[in-house]
């Protein structure tokens, strides 16, 4: 069908008019885009089904990845790319005089998720197909994902995001193979064949519904699957309201995190998580029953890896099933159960580590809460057994306490193998954050370092790059990122540094023109471009990067003598609905923004751009136009970070933090390559420890600081008011949480090196090159590959796909 662009067009027309009863001319854009998307899904169709039925027929043991997001970006550019058939089609679709640019810019990036948690999920599912690993996605169908955000007076709006209004080519609707969950209602205990045994009765059942994603690997015949479930009323009859119980139930997948700031909010997340896992643990066991008979070999087949602790339910839910379906006795279910389940942790933040309240997890899953229960008495006597009498230690480590249930510490009990995503976050967890549980565990721990796909961010993202890579070192890089490191050779190549300026210039023109389209603002494409593009959160310290900004200001207001390259700020963040501090940031940013900017005398010399509604296919052009990767977490809080290896797989110079990934990518590229400043992890965990840190010392004895605080609340921000006092206050009164101030003038420093730097042309040029030889570290096919070696053990089917 896709072998030359004449069958091509052939297929495309009489697709077209099957589809939508209309001849070629009365075609709309949007059935031309998904006229193409169905011809894809259909063409990889035969590669779908044999990958699933050798998977089967072989034995081969599968992992399946739970995440509550995969931020997934648009489908059909990549799609294309990895079948090896995008010029055809370009070229077919060309004759017909439509642009498969436009076609490509038609689609919605798919509401299925909101940062690195999601976008790490998209990328290993990337890798997994790519290297031919039996690898598949579980997560749930969000009809309106997390939000679509409006800037609207410098102040973040949200409305739904209506990804799905047009439909989704990519997936196909499977009801035959939904799964009932229940929620709420009774356990009774009964007595069978002299034993107790369980039931879970008269609760409140919902229907999960897969819709199946073909996840296309990169030039190989590997077709894995993203099973997404949407929650739908089931044909069992319930003891309600009719609508409301519709209601309730169509809202477990409406929305990626629900406000959680009220109970109902919290009980809804709480029913997502587990309506994850129960469906996708229901769906597994029954595939391997269909293949094996028997669930006593679970743990050799199949691997299930939680991403963070929003699955952790994937532990007592799979316990409940060979108890209380398979009646299993308890040890051989606790044996199969922990040796099948593994672990990401993604945070230090202690309030990102999830704990629920027992009196409301308790009615909504009656039964599980009495298998946690039980997993947690079994624990705290294992540990009254090695460390007797020390109370204090088991209340600490205990997974139910307070009256709370830890799932992090569930996690870890549950799960054969825990790891953190840089090394130095790996460090802290076992070290700080979980010592305790290290030490009882210390075969558990293990670090697997972040990747991100180099075919997403660096092939696709920017064509120019990779065909300016390819000209130099060849094409192997696609298929083995490392080899991206024959580009040492070449940092002082002035051949090879021209086509590198030109590249970058053609990107950064790129984004300007887009920058002016959504927002208005003229940006001069020669200045540098300073990007701080990710999640807004106060750890990570946008608030740092304003405060610069004001600071660089006022300095060119008041010293007729301070000179700069020109430079421009570029921001892309969502803050969480109920994260009143971040949207107050998000403010202060585009109040900033109206007085920089339309300042003549400061303006030729500093832009600031927020750029509203930050995802997957915006960032695809914000990662190569970049010079400076803004990476200024707060030392110790970022576990790892990914936007900072796109940043520099694309050629972007690191401003950041010795903070996790950070600090690999210093080590990959050497100090002189990168732009390092501020207080180190063991600082920052001092001062959390032993106190000593008074945010008012650097206030009065800084005046640079002094000035811009000031200016937070002063009036020099017009109609502002007292709308940034709690910045203010953040800062001072609450003795600033994330040492803004502390690292404020080292980072001023660093910003100053990065002026410097920038005039000599030609050492930053190879100082970018040098950067984008060493990405290939940072690929998610290395960090993929020491997953399955490492922790799932499985093993790639190449082999069986050719023959």
């Amino acid at each position: 069908m896709f072998s030359d662009k004449k069958s091509f067009q052939e297929a495309f027309l009489k697709k077209l008019e099957m589809t939508y009863g209309k001849s070629f001319k009365e075609s709309t854009v949007q059935d031309h885009y998904h006229t193409l998307g169905n011809m894809v899904r259909e063409y990889i169709s035969s590669d779908w089904i044999s990958t699933n039925e050798i998977h089967r027929s072989s034995h081969t043991k599968q992992v399946y990845y739970l995440s509550i997001e995969f931020l997934l970006g648009r489908l059909l550019g990549q799609n294309l790319l990895n079948l090896g058939i995008r010029e055809v089609v370009k070229e077919g679709l060309s004759d017909l005089n439509i642009s498969l640019e436009n076609i490509e810019e038609i689609e919605v990036d798919a509401g299925l998720g909101n940062g690195g948690l999601g976008r790490l999920a998209a990328c290993f599912l990337d890798s997994l197909a790519s290297l031919n690993l039996p690898g598949h996605g579980y997560g749930i169908r969000y009809k309106h994902g997390l939000f679509d955000q409006k800037i609207v007076n410098g102040f973040q709006i949200e409305l739904p995001e209506q990804w799905l209004r047009h439909g989704n080519s990519w997936e196909v609707r499977k009801l035959d193979q939904a799964i009932e969950v229940n929620f709420w209602g009774e356990v009774e205990m009964v007595q069978e064949d002299g034993k107790f045994s369980f039931r879970h009765v008269k609760g409140e059942p919902v229907s999960a519904v897969p819709y199946d994603i073909p996840v296309i690997g990169y030039k190989t015949d590997t077709v894995n699957t993203l099973r997404l479930w949407n929650a739908e009323p089931s044909s069992f009859p319930v003891h309600k309201d009719v609508m409301e119980y519709k209601r309730q139930t169509e809202a477990v997948s409406e929305f990626l995190y629900p406000d959680d700031t009220h109970e109902d909010g919290k009980i809804l997340r709480l029913k997502q998580q587990y309506f994850l896992v129960s469906a996708s643990l229901q769906s597994i066991i029954r595939a391997h029953r269909n293949t094996y008979q028997t669930l006593t070999n679970f743990h050799e087949k199949v691997a299930i890896h939680i991403n963070d602790t929003h699955p952790v339910l994937a532990i007592p839910e799979l316990m409940r099933i060979l108890l209380d379906e398979e009646k299993m006795e308890w040890e051989d279910a606790w044996y199969i159960t922990s040796n099948t389940i593994s672990y990401t942790n993604h945070t230090t933040l202690s309030e990102a580590l999830e704990k629920w309240p027992i009196d409301l997890f308790q009615p909504l899953l009656p039964r599980v809460y009495m298998i946690i229960e039980e997993i947690n008495e079994r624990f705290c006597k294992e540990l009254w057994e090695s460390y007797p009498g020390d109370w204090q230690r088991i209340e600490n480590m205990a997974i139910l306490a307070h009256g709370l249930v830890k799932m992090a510490h569930l996690a870890i009990v549950g799960s054969y193998k825990v790891n953190g995503v840089a090394k130095i976050h790996t460090d802290i967890l076992k070290e700080r954050e979980m010592k305790d549980f290290y030490q009882f565990y210390p075969a558990k721990f293990n670090n697997k370092t972040n990747g991100i796909t180099h075919r997403r961010w660096l092939l696709k993202a920017n064509p120019q790059l990779s065909s300016l890579i390819t000209e130099v070192i060849g094409d192997q890089w696609i298929k083995q990122p490392h080899s991206l490191i024959k580009l040492q050779e070449y940092v002082k190549d002035p051949s090879f540094l021209q086509g590198l300026k030109t590249v970058k210039q053609q990107r950064k023109k790129l984004l300007a023109d887009i920058i002016q389209e959504q927002t208005g603002i003229k940006i001069d494409s020669n200045s540098i471009f300073d990007v701080q593009v990710k999640r807004l959160h106060a750890y990570k310290r946008q608030l740092l990067n304003v405060l610069h900004i004001m600071y660089l200001y006022n300095r060119l207001k008041e010293d007729p003598n301070f000179q700069i390259v020109p430079r421009t700020f570029i921001f892309g963040a969502k803050a969480s609905p109920g994260y009143y501090y971040a949207k107050k940031v998000i403010k202060l940013i585009n109040s900033v923004a109206d007085v920089v900017n339309h300042d003549p005398q400061t303006s030729p010399f500093l832009k600031v751009v927020f750029l509203e509604n930050y995802r997957v296919s915006l960032a695809e052009y914000i990662f190569p136009a970049a010079d400076v990767s803004e990476q200024i977490s707060t030392a110790s809080k970022e576990a790892s970070g990914t936007g900072n290896m796109k940043f520099m797989m694309n050629g972007a110079l690191t401003l950041g933090t010795m903070d996790g990934a950070n600090v690999e990518i210093s080590e990959a590229v050497g100090k002189d390559n990168v732009f390092i400043f501020g207080l180190k992890a063991e600082e920052v965990l001092s001062y959390q420890q032993n106190g000593g840190y008074r945010a008012y010392d650097y206030y009065h004895h800084d005046k640079r600081i002094r000035q811009v605080l000031e200016r937070l609340t002063n009036g020099f921000l017009p109609d502002t008011y007292d709308l940034f006092e709690p910045i203010y206050d953040s800062l001072l009164m609450q003795n600033d949480e994330y040492y803004v101030l502390r690292d404020f003038d080292s980072y001023v420093t660093a910003q100053q090196k990065v002026n410097e730097a920038y005039r000599n042309e030609n050492k930053w040029l190879q100082m970018s090159a040098t950067n984008i030889a060493h990405s290939g570290f940072f690929s998610s096919d290395r960090t993929i590959e020491e997953y399955a070696s490492d922790i799932w053990g499985i093993h790639s089917t190449k082999n069986l796909l050719n023959q």
